[in-house]
């Protein structure tokens, strides 16, 4: 096959442009375990973006609170500070993925583009309601993480458009993801969720991976426990959390597969949930 390896955004669009179906590599590390299992094989060109410095940088606008994430932009890097203090859901989901070595490697655009329902960025991209630019050689467009998602490794991506940029606004208010997997590092997620808290509007959001077709928002979730916080106080009761338990689990829609039962994966997400809104809330009566 050939590769090319571009160095800017705007050769790797014309690039993509000449060449509709090329395939795009990032980090590789999930299109070369599906080519080395021999599930795919790039008929056309390999546009190799890692050296694509457009797409390898971040940047924090603290006076309208948003970050702004080049698509290359790697799982270490996510992970360290300042990004870390920014964004906490998004360094601890990237702490949770492969070894060093797959971290140093596999990139947020490539997850997104990837989109597996198991992808450990994705469930902290839908509960911070992600903001994503694409482009191509006829233009740019921006929509939301939400309509880029629609299935199993499916996303919305029109012909000759790349993942440029993953905006996220900062919140006020806490955030974290958790998953459970067959061991406990360098795993697949079998369930996955992510919380994040807006005190500032008095909203709280979570998403789930790993439980359905694509990333899954809990919404009955969501409102049920906003209007259950004490949120001049923080607290919430232990019912509360149940109940924010019980419809995180109503909303999954898992499947039974050689990594898991159905069953196992929803009482799972439920469990991550409500240990992630104990985490988030201080316990009404809670002595710990």
């Amino acid at each position: 096959m050939t590769v090319a390896v571009p160095t800017s955004l705007d050769d790797a669009v014309r690039l993509l442009g000449e060449h509709p179906d090329a395939m795009l590599l990032s980090g590789g590390t999930d299109a070369m375990v599906e080519i080395n299992d021999g599930h795919r094989r790039p008929d056309d060109l390999v546009i190799a973006l890692n050296r694509v410095t457009d797409l390898r940088s971040w940047r924090h606008d603290p006076v309208s609170g948003v970050v702004t994430i080049g698509a290359g932009v790697t799982y270490t890097e996510l992970m360290q500070p300042p990004i870390a203090e920014l964004l906490p859901a998004l360094a601890e989901a990237s702490r949770t993925v492969g070894s060093p070595q797959i971290r140093n490697a596999g990139t947020l655009g490539g997850n997104l583009g990837t989109c597996s329902p198991a992808g450990d960025g994705l469930p902290v991209l839908s509960a911070l309601d992600a903001q994503v630019r694409l482009v191509s050689a006829t233009g740019e467009r921006t929509i939301s993480v939400h309509e880029l998602m629609v299935g199993v490794k499916r996303t919305s991506l029109e012909p000759g458009e790349i993942i440029a940029e993953i905006v996220l606004r900062v919140r006020d208010g806490w955030q974290g993801y958790a998953k459970v997997g067959v061991r406990n590092a360098m795993v697949i997620a079998v369930a996955s969720a992510c919380l994040a808290v807006d005190s500032a509007e008095r909203k709280a959001a979570i998403a789930l991976g790993s439980v359905g077709p694509t990333i899954i928002r809990c919404t009955d979730a969501e409102q049920q426990i906003a209007s259950a916080v004490d949120w001049s106080a923080g607290t919430v009761g232990s019912e509360a959390l149940d109940e924010f338990g019980r419809l995180v689990s109503a909303a999954s829609t898992p499947i039974t597969d050689h990594r898991s039962s159905a069953d196992y994966r929803r009482h799972a997400v439920g469990v991550l949930g409500a240990r992630l809104a104990r985490r988030a809330f201080t316990v009404q009566g809670d002595s710990q």
